[in-house]
């Protein structure tokens, strides 16, 4: 079975992405034959932008965003119905 070769141009390429990413080239490597350069360049950069915000902004802990979802599931749930018309 023949094995799929990289030229020098798309070598540099997915060193770049696996070092961007965080991971071997060897490791990317899977992902870009699976969806191809373009795609992962893009959800790696997506995930970079979002660990970047998320360090700006900072997370809500689990708890608190339940507590509220609660909060506001029980106030909808006790209000009067309407009557339709």
């Amino acid at each position: 079975m023949h094995q799929p070769a990289l030229n020098k141009a798309q070598q540099r390429r997915l060193e770049k992405l696996a070092r961007e990413a965080g991971r071997t080239p060897q490791s990317m490597l899977r992902f870009v034959l699976r969806d191809g350069f373009e795609l992962c360049e893009e959800d790696v950069a997506a995930a970079r932008g979002a660990e970047v915000e998320l360090a700006r902004s900072g997370t809500v802990p689990h708890h608190h965003v339940s507590n509220e979802a609660r909060a506001v599931i029980a106030r909808h749930a006790t209000a009067p119905r309407r009557q339709v018309a």
